[in-house]
């Protein structure tokens, strides 16, 4: 268990993610992750509160975001709790369904994924957050480099990383993961250790999306080959300083035209799915 914790702690030192000045916001969805990063930061004499984005998929969400409520309360750390139906009207399965009905194929994992970082970033900066904390752990890590890597996405790639980001704006909060070099078998072991209140298992939304296959591929291997997850992290890393180097762009921050959030083209990709549903 102090493994964790020393691996968490040197993660936060060496990459100079944060300091006890700064408010944490904790991207938290009531999983084993988000809510170990928030039970360490806490313990470590940090400063998290939590914030938590219920893309409202049944009982699956409403069950994580109960445990969350009880865990933040006897912690005595600050929640807020933002819902899809109060931001954009719909569900997340409901949005996917009404996609699917005007043709346009997106899984649940993509739609989910995109609108939750707008959200995410919208509310850190009402909230006044220095910095957005998720719970990403090393397996996590070694998928996206790979996914990636696969895809030949080496922009996308050297965005990865303790930090995220190549370029820095006022509008956009910095990302940060504090549970970058822990590996997942760790944090199952450490969180049920503690009795967290949380379930294991995976989202029931996340079925035939790509990283699965990525995990498939990289468990099965790290299995007959110890060591591979952080082989990935380490070789990654060692390049990473050229990739952003290649890709910092010198231009401004470009935002949406239609909702002035940092956006990559003239339109952000939550309002290119907003416009689709309700056009």
């Amino acid at each position: 268990m102090d493994k964790v914790e020393q691996k968490v702690k040197q993660t936060i030192e060496k990459y100079k993610l944060f300091t006890k000045k700064d408010k944490i916001l904790v991207a938290s969805s009531g999983g084993k992750d988000s809510t170990t990063a928030l039970y360490i930061l806490n313990k470590l004499g940090y400063n998290p509160e939590a914030i938590a984005v219920d893309p409202e998929i049944g009982d699956y969400t409403k069950n994580n975001i109960e445990n969350l409520k009880g865990f933040c309360k006897a912690y005595n750390i600050r929640l807020k709790v933002v819902l899809f139906r109060e931001e954009f009207g719909y569900s997340v399965c409901y949005i996917k369904s009404l996609l699917e009905s005007k043709g346009i194929n997106l899984n649940s994992c993509t739609i989910c994924g995109v609108l939750r970082r707008y959200l995410l970033n919208k509310y850190a900066r009402k909230l006044k957050a220095d910095v957005i904390a998720t719970g990403h752990n090393l397996d996590d890590e070694a998928q996206a480099v790979m996914m990636n890597l696969f895809k030949n996405n080496l922009e996308i790639l050297s965005r990865q990383g303790p930090m995220s980001g190549t370029n820095f704006d006022k509008k956009l909060v910095p990302r940060i993961k504090p549970l970058y070099f822990v590996e997942e078998k760790d944090i199952v072991e450490y969180s049920k250790s503690h009795n967290f209140p949380v379930k294991y298992g995976t989202c029931p939304c996340r079925t035939g999306v790509y990283r699965c296959t990525i995990d498939e591929l990289l468990s099965k291997y790290e299995e007959k080959h110890r060591g591979t997850h952080k082989n990935i992290i380490k070789w990654f890393l060692r390049i990473l300083p050229e990739l952003k180097k290649k890709y910092k762009s010198s231009d401004k921050q470009a935002y949406c035209s239609n909702c002035g959030e940092p956006a990559r083209k003239e339109v952000c990709m939550t309002c290119q799915i907003l416009s689709k549903i309700k056009g």
